[in-house]
């Protein structure tokens, strides 16, 4: 194929050949208007899982000077390291308490508390941080417990990574202990240490997992069967129940209307409970760049095909030139991701070969390794999606993957969350919810879906 074919007026090349011949089908868009009548739950859908990060200056993790080589010089001398940016949530006193706690055990934990951003000496990543200072240490065996990436909860990390203590189960069940709900950071980094010198990590993470599995399980069953005369059940008539009805009575005929037609469309999943990791310290930028280079690569992989070799040309250059209005477009994080798994969708349509799309929960994770059905935490729902190595052993674990995360109406929530009318990714999972082979990322891109629900969004946020 030649190189030097025609650009459009952005710098992208025009499609050609069957392509373009081929029209792009008009798809029906099936728009669902989710009403949720909180009756007699305080209004609040928080898990209240995390620990109160350090104030932050709109809202960026505060830097720190820290290194690797400075924080394992600080380690040898006590076990407990706490940069300023953490001194209010964990004091001098209490950091000796911690120390004093680490020494009774015998063990040879190690406590680091740094708040973590891209750029800085561990480019914003906890586990880098505790390698590049476990290595500093040259010490093995070791326990380490850390903040996490975005400030929120703990990690715990072992050397041999034996898992003989449990170090990550127990950093994992502090989230989920009850009665740690509003303790403070010292307290749930004592109550981590415990469990690593009782061996029980594991055994109370999973525990803790069942129980709050449970509740949500008993409350959901609590309001679909309420006492119509209990005093919460007779908020509900009046307009309330109005409501109730006209939004059931939507639901019901959408539905009747998707199964109606010949490909089924998907809607945003709506997991008020969700655990995940917000991308507050995220490098917008870096992604726009990696992005565009994702579009370059497989603009010039197809000035390098065969038409009559390569089947799937049509659709590469689909793919391709969809990407690029994405990129064009593009407002966040979650866009950005959209080109990166467009443009794997065009590099697979290319090779012609059956490939998995991007991870499910965050498509920088990179291609999905296999694909697996995963229910959500007190949902009864299962949900068949592709996963990278990291997020299927999460799920095996029993903890919640990290989720590439977006702000929709003021609050910070997984990008599946937000209402598929809103989001194309939401209503493809980038790729994992795709009905079919004739269903593609960049066939939705060209019916105008992406541009609708950009659209949509504006108008939501302007509204807002």
């Amino acid at each position: 194929m030649s190189s030097d074919r025609p650009t459009t007026a952005s710098g992208r090349r025009p499609l050609t050949g069957p392509a373009a011949a081929r029209p792009l089908p008009r798809l029906l868009a099936v728009l669902l208007l989710a009403c949720a009548v909180l009756l007699g739950t305080g209004g609040g859908t928080g898990s209240g899982l995390g620990f109160a990060a350090p104030a932050r200056a709109a809202d960026a993790t505060p830097a720190t000077t820290a290194t690797g080589a400075s924080i394992a010089e600080a380690l040898k001398t006590a076990p407990v390291y706490v940069d300023p940016a953490f001194a209010a949530a964990v004091t001098p006193a209490q950091q000796q308490q911690i120390a004093e706690q680490i020494a009774a055990t015998g063990l040879p934990i190690k406590v680091v508390l740094v708040p973590l951003q891209k750029g800085d000496a561990f480019d914003g990543r906890a586990k880098a941080m505790a390698a590049v200072v476990q290595e500093r240490l040259g010490q093995s065996p070791l326990i380490m417990i850390t903040s996490d990436d975005y400030g929120s909860w703990l990690n715990g990390y072992e050397w041999p990574a034996d898992n003989a203590h449990q170090a990550r189960d127990a950093a994992n069940a502090v989230a989920l202990i009850k009665e740690l709900k509003d303790a403070g950071l010292a307290a749930k980094i004592g109550r981590a240490i415990e469990l690593i010198s009782t061996g029980k990590g594991t055994e109370v993470y999973k525990a803790e997992a069942d129980r709050v599995d449970r509740e949500h399980a008993a409350r959901a069953g609590t309001e679909d069967h309420a006492d119509p005369s209990s005093p919460s059940s007779s908020s509900a008539t009046g307009p309330f129940a109005i409501v109730a009805v006209l939004v059931l009575a939507l639901v019901i005929g959408s539905a009747l209307l998707v199964r109606n037609r010949r490909r089924p469309r998907h809607t945003a999943f709506t997991f008020p409970d969700a655990v995940f990791a917000a991308d507050r310290a995220a490098d917008e930028a870096g992604l726009r760049r990696q992005a565009a280079d994702e579009v370059l690569a497989l603009g010039t992989a197809l000035d390098g095909a065969d038409g009559s070799t390569t089947p799937g040309l049509g659709r590469a250059l689909d793919a391709y030139d969809a990407a690029g209005r994405v990129l064009d477009r593009a407002d966040g994080l979650p866009d950005l991701a959209g080109v990166l798994a467009l443009a794997a969708e065009g590099r697979a349509a290319l090779a012609a070969e059956p490939r998995l799309p991007l991870c499910f929960f965050d498509p920088r994770h990179g291609t999905a390794a296999r694909r697996t059905t995963w229910r959500p935490l007190g949902r009864r729902d299962r949900v068949d999606v592709a996963v990278c190595t990291d997020c299927g052993q999460a799920l095996k674990a029993r903890r919640s993957p990290q989720v590439l995360a977006v702000r929709d109406h003021g609050r910070t929530v997984p990008y599946f969350e937000v209402p598929a009318e809103r989001s194309l990714w939401a209503a493809t999972g980038y790729g994992s919810l795709l009905s079919g082979p004739d269903d593609t990322l960049a066939a939705r891109v060209g019916a105008g879906e992406f541009s609708r629900a950009a659209t949509r969004r504006q108008a939501a946020d302007h509204k807002d």
